[in-house]
């Protein structure tokens, strides 16, 4: 771990506090000449993002006079001639390459070398990429930067979601001039300390849906349980007790029937480890002390169990939509309206009914349009453009009235289904019903936080305020 960052905290290089050197001169200033190992992919785009940031670029390559596929204005040189043009080299090249750049040692000396490879798998090699090159060339001075970012994002230029890159490296004066030339091409850097951490960096973009994970095998998880749950109570049931084979329900009806659910209480996980967190800190009567890692990491995942949630509700509305096409429900509509006509029957209108219907679909359309808002605030792109003032109001407030909204929509699908024996086919107990505890235990929690008594203790120690024994002993004093 290098000097500057001994603690091991992370160092956001601001690119508004960065010395700017002026045109031409060194130090990573724009119209400074950089060169580039590699003309693959990466190696061009980089250097078309390098040339149109005002940089002039020379490549260094195994056949100089056959790349026409290069960044109009680079120059192609071999390799040690283009090595000693610049002081900054970065090489886009794979570590069984790296070989040759034994023979460059000479014109490599003193040269800031930026490793931007990755490995196609983990654990490939006994030491990370930049710790190998560095004791390859320990006259020069390696920074791993780059290798988070694609091809296609280097030349589409930066954009909310790849606009961060990390360095590391164990030379300050190296990191810092790489750390010029992130920032001119509109990259945000954060540095994580010396070469040694660049086995963290190479493994980052080896990972797959880390942070989503968790949110997944929730989803996936409750989706197998309702759904055998539900075939149990709807399909089985049916053909057991009665002998009908109404096996066709699977695919929209117990469908519909197993999204709602599973997304209305994921929805609710969201906001259960916030109230958990609060009751923790109401019980211990501090916020300086840690959560357990299980919340730690639960809330972490809230956003992409809300995009889960948002995918299943989603999912919900589709469905609900082609409802009315099905070949089952015509037939059924179909065969009620000729069965009344031969019995010369009419249902009369009932003005609960049509209310209870009438809420029920605007209630979950008025739910879903504000957890459509949720999803599209959660999105970097537009979390970067608000406050935290206004974000903290989309996600928590507005959040809460979300899953308010869509609980009810739940209870009003119910109405008084849970009072007829029916409903609990072979003593179970109906799927919706289970949906809705959750979501119902969530609310009722957070009303009893929004109680003045427990939201003004809760308040007092969210901003510093500790429930210590001296404190108590002061109270009793000063009573």
């Amino acid at each position: 771990m290098s000097s500057d960052n001994m603690n091991g905290e992370l160092k956001v290089l601001n690119p508004e506090c960065l010395p700017l050197a002026p045109m031409g001169a060194g130090g990573g200033a724009a119209g400074e000449t950089l060169c580039i190992f590699g003309t693959g992919d990466l190696g061009r785009s980089l250097g078309q993002r390098l040339v149109q940031s005002g940089y002039r670029v020379t490549y260094g390559s195994r056949r100089p006079d056959n790349c026409g596929l290069i960044p109009q204005g680079a120059q192609v040189m071999n390799h040690a001639a283009a090595a000693q043009s610049a002081r900054i080299i970065f090489l886009c090249i794979h570590r069984e390459h790296y070989s040759f750049l034994q023979t460059l040692a000479p014109q490599l000396s003193g040269k800031v070398l930026v490793d931007v490879s990755n490995n196609p798998e983990k654990d490939m090699f006994p030491e990370a990429n930049a710790v190998y090159l560095q004791r390859l060339l320990p006259e020069a001075s390696v920074v791993k930067a780059l290798n988070t970012l694609s091809a296609w994002g280097l030349q589409n230029g930066p954009s909310d979601a790849n606009r961060q890159t990390f360095i590391c490296g164990d030379s300050a004066e190296a990191k810092q001039a790489v750390s010029e030339v992130c920032t001119r091409l509109g990259l945000w850097v954060v540095d994580r300390g010396g070469v040694g951490a660049s086995q963290e960096l190479e493994d980052f973009p080896l990972q797959l849906f880390p942070e989503w994970r968790l949110p997944l095998s929730i989803a996936v998880g409750l989706s197998a349980v309702f759904f055998i749950y539900l075939l149990i109570r709807d399909i089985i049931y049916s053909y057991v007790e009665d002998g009908k084979d109404t096996s066709f329900r699977i695919m929209v009806s117990l469908a519909n029937k197993v999204f709602p659910i599973v997304s209305l209480i994921m929805l609710s996980l969201c906001y259960l480890p916030g109230v958990m967190a609060a009751l923790l800190q109401l019980h211990r009567g501090t916020k300086y002390r840690r959560f357990p890692d299980w919340l730690d990491r639960w809330m972490l995942c809230r956003k992409q169990m809300g995009l889960v949630a948002l995918g299943l509700a989603s999912l919900h509305v589709l469905y609900t939509l082609i409802i009315g096409f099905r070949y089952y429900v015509r037939y059924r509509v179909g065969a009620g309206i000729i069965s009344q006509v031969l019995k010369n029957q009419t249902t009369e209108f009932s003005n609960i009914l049509a209310w209870r219907t009438d809420s029920y679909y605007s209630v979950g359309i008025l739910g879903f349009a504000l957890f459509i808002v949720l999803g599209i605030t959660s999105l970097p792109s537009v979390s970067n453009t608000l406050s935290w003032r206004e974000f903290s109001f989309i996600q928590s407030k507005l959040g809460y009235v979300t899953l308010f909204l869509c609980t009810f929509h739940g209870y009003l699908y119910g109405w008084d289904k849970f009072l007829r024996l029916s409903s609990y086919k072979w003593y179970t107990v109906p799927g919706y019903l289970l949906s809705l505890v959750v979501p119902t235990v969530v609310l009722g929690l957070k009303l009893l936080l929004l109680l003045p008594c427990v939201d003004r203790r809760l308040t007092r120690i969210r901003r510093g305020w500790e429930d210590t024994p001296q404190d108590s002993s002061e109270r009793k004093l000063l009573i």
